[in-house]
């Protein structure tokens, strides 16, 4: 198992509208990063600053990363969510965050 975690930031704009996007998202979209071995997936927010972690539980994270982008109801979901962030206009989105302890 590989721990992901990504920080990010959203348009002041926008905050409201991402959190409600993920109020209430689609079952195929949940099943869509359960079947790219994405599990305890998790974003938290303060002021406009996202702080996303989970887990990958595969063999090949490229793979399942590229099936899970290339997947219409990903394509579809990013309509309404990637416009959300501060970078979309240069297409950034998440940095990666090294972790630096972790005590299981």
């Amino acid at each position: 198992m590989k721990r992901f975690i990504m920080y990010s930031d959203l348009k002041p704009e926008k905050v409201q509208d991402y959190i409600e996007l993920h109020a209430n998202p689609r079952p195929e979209l949940l099943e869509l990063l359960k079947q790219c071995n994405i599990h305890n997936y998790s974003i938290s927010i303060r002021g406009t600053q996202l702080f996303t972690y989970y887990e990958y539980t595969g063999v090949n994270y490229e793979a399942d990363m590229e099936f899970m982008d290339n997947s219409p109801i990903m394509q579809e979901w990013w309509k309404y969510s990637k416009p959300c962030f501060a970078g979309h206009e240069k297409q950034e989105y998440y940095e990666n965050l090294r972790e630096v302890f972790y005590l299981e």
